[in-house]
């Protein structure tokens, strides 16, 4: 059985969606603080959903019982987020991971796979970022998200506890909320565009970023599962290793959908870094994993998914 924690979020959604597609047994532990319910639909009576918390220990422990991977994606996320509340972030970020940590290791859980982010690697100018690069955290979001790095090394090294930690670049695709406050990039674009909005860039819209389908984010994940013993205890760039600014970005969703609407520009928002490229070698040699689906494809996957009827 896979536990998804935050599986009603955009990325543990979608994997909820994979796995039971695949035939295979899901528990999912949910707050629905971020997720949505509406992202479950169509698994009633096929997911066991707890609907708990990650800083409630009870919860966590009725969660791992019986399984025998975790995918972690439970968070409280956004840069964002964190700097305008890092008390509420770092309770659920570093004391919820070290919950799960525990009830995993007590439970005899297989495997843990940890959702860290490309935050981590701070605002350096050395590109693509690799994995012997010194983090320098910039945001408390980033902060909290290699701590969950150490916290995973630390009970692989300790306990036995067979954990991948993986730094997601820019992830996006369907299911990816364009309406909260604190909206990743693509939907709001996308979203902007279809109501005939212009898109708002934070910046001068050079800043840079490798942006990666969903898809093949639950592809690393699953190959954590079954990837050599020998890899665990590690941490891995997840990321096709492209980039594209934020303004190439909004003229090219703006070109799909076919409206001739220009960004409008704000300030910079703090915490944000200037330019972001993976070198995701590691993933590939280690883990078996290679990304599947180009940018171009995946933005025309999500702009169709977002254009469908309500």
């Amino acid at each position: 059985m896979y536990l998804v924690t935050g599986g009603a979020g955009f990325i543990g959604s979608n994997m909820v969606h994979r796995l039971l597609a695949a035939g295979e047994k899901v528990r999912i532990l949910d707050n629905f603080a971020t997720g949505r319910r509406e992202n479950l639909a169509g698994t009633e009576g096929r997911a066991d959903v707890i609907e708990g918390d990650l800083r409630d220990r009870q919860a966590v422990a009725r969660a791992v019982a019986g399984v025998r991977y975790v995918l972690h994606f439970g968070a409280l996320p956004s840069v964002i987020r964190s700097v305008e509340d890092p008390w509420s972030a770092n309770e659920v970020n570093i004391d919820g991971t070290l919950n799960l940590l525990l009830a995993a290791r007590d439970a005899g859980v297989e495997r843990l796979v940890f959702s860290s982010s490309s935050s981590v690697y701070g605002d350096t100018p050395v590109l693509p970022k690799h994995e012997g690069m010194t983090p320098n955290p910039l945001s408390p979001y980033a902060a909290q998200k290699l701590n969950g790095e150490h916290y995973c090394r630390i009970f692989h090294q300790l306990y036995g506890l067979k954990t991948y930690a993986l730094r997601y670049f820019n992830v996006f695709g369907p299911r990816q909320n364009p309406k909260s406050h604190y909206a990743a990039v693509i939907p709001l674009f996308i979203q902007a565009c279809l109501e005939d909005r212009a898109p708002v860039i934070h910046g001068d819209g050079g800043q840079t970023r490798d942006f990666t389908f969903v898809e093949d984010i639950l592809s690393a994940n699953l190959a954590c599962c079954h990837a050599a013993e020998s890899a665990a205890g590690g941490v891995y760039n997840v990321a096709w290793g492209n980039r594209i600014s934020i303004k190439e970005l909004a003229l090219t969703i703006a070109g799909i959908l076919g409206k001739d609407i220009a960004p409008i520009h704000e300030p910079a928002r703090a915490g944000d870094v200037r330019d972001s490229q993976a070198d995701s070698t590691r993933a590939q040699e280690a883990l078996g994993w290679t990304p599947q689906i180009t940018f171009t494809e995946g933005l025309s996957r999500t702009i169709d998914w977002y254009r469908r009827p309500s």
